[in-house]
């Protein structure tokens, strides 16, 4: 756990259940003021559920949360006026205008008319949604209600901006839009909480990455931190005999781990893998395996999960992969 002063978010030794299933297993995790914090994991990995423990939406059943200093079980009123929300689910009013959504949600907390009016013009200005100002929103495109509802959840000027899938179902494009005003936000001051499954998403925003699945963390860390702990390159074989060539490089010193999968070897490996290629050829030619297909790669967010899980990713979920890990045995 960090320095106490500098956190924004201090989550202890917490704990879900629904009925028989443990939905958040134990854990514990801070988040920086200032920064873009990300929990990444498949659907179902415990992500909502403790955003919804965060927001005050459910309620607290073992350990302890503080949100902006207050304790989510204890002073929720506290809470709610300290963060702003985006959900998975789009919650706007059809019938309301763009400007009426804004207005409504400033009203709710007591936000005094003159500031209510500047802060609208500033956040459709931000959104860049001022030309949809009087329309209703049934008539806006999934993109545009996305930045509506990031406006929402700023109109208060909150200290946490919790976004729960906030680039869920929305095109590539539309997606990019989304992460820049989040960006912006973020410079503005606003701390980002944000849950996600997509690893473009975790690994080009955040300033650090939760990895959290079935419900429990696995390793928390800035992105080019928890790719180096993977090694500086990663070579993709198939070959003859994976087995057997897993075992011959792993007698190398470069050679930092190997992962097994299901048609062939990730070797993971501590120097520049253009220079390691050619020696790692040699010995297995001369080890009698021949290569089917070979690739040399920087680490991704998708190998590093699938590292420390055992998992492939999908969209819709995790699929098991066999992975054993052969160490080498030296770093």
């Amino acid at each position: 756990m960090g320095d106490e002063q500098g956190n924004i978010i201090e989550v202890s030794s917490l704990e879900h259940f629904f009925g028989d299933v443990k939905a958040v297993d134990n854990i514990s995790f801070t988040v920086r003021e200032g920064e873009i914090f990300s929990f990444l994991g498949p659907n179902g990995a415990g992500k909502s559920t403790v955003i919804n423990i965060l927001t005050t939406l459910l309620r607290l059943q073992k350990g302890t949360a503080k949100v902006a200093g207050y304790d989510v079980d204890k002073e929720p009123e506290k809470v709610r006026k300290s963060i702003g929300i985006v959900f998975q689910e789009l919650t706007l009013d059809r019938d309301m205008t763009a400007g009426e959504t804004l207005e409504y949600h400033g009203r709710l907390y007591s936000m005094p008319k003159e500031e209510r009016k500047r802060r609208i013009d500033e956040l459709l200005r931000l959104v860049q949604l001022e030309g949809k100002r009087d329309t209703r929103t049934k008539y806006l495109s999934g993109g545009m209600k996305r930045r509506l509802e990031i406006a929402r959840g700023l109109m208060t000027r909150p200290k946490v901006l919790f976004m729960d899938e906030p680039t869920i179902g929305l095109d590539p494009q539309t997606r990019i839009r989304i992460w820049e005003y989040v960006r912006e936000i973020n410079r503005q001051g606003t701390t980002i909480f944000l849950t996600t499954h997509y690893m473009d998403e975790a690994d080009q925003l955040s300033d650090r990455i939760s990895i959290i699945d079935n419900g429990k963390i696995i390793i928390t860390g800035k992105s080019w931190e928890l790719k180096n702990t993977l090694g500086q390159d990663l070579i993709y074989l198939e070959s003859s005999d994976n087995r057997a060539a897993a075992e011959l490089l792993g007698t190398l010193d470069s050679v930092k781990g190997i992962t097994e999968k299901s048609k062939g070897i990730v070797v993971m490996i501590n120097v520049d893998g253009t220079r390691l290629l050619p020696k790692v050829m040699e010995l297995l030619a001369a080890g009698g395996i021949s290569i089917k297909t070979v690739n040399l790669k920087k680490p991704s967010m998708d190998d590093v999960f699938v590292h420390y899980t055992g998992r492939e990713f999908r969209d819709g979920g995790a699929e098991k992969i066999s992975a054993s890990i052969l160490r080498a045995g030296r770093r």
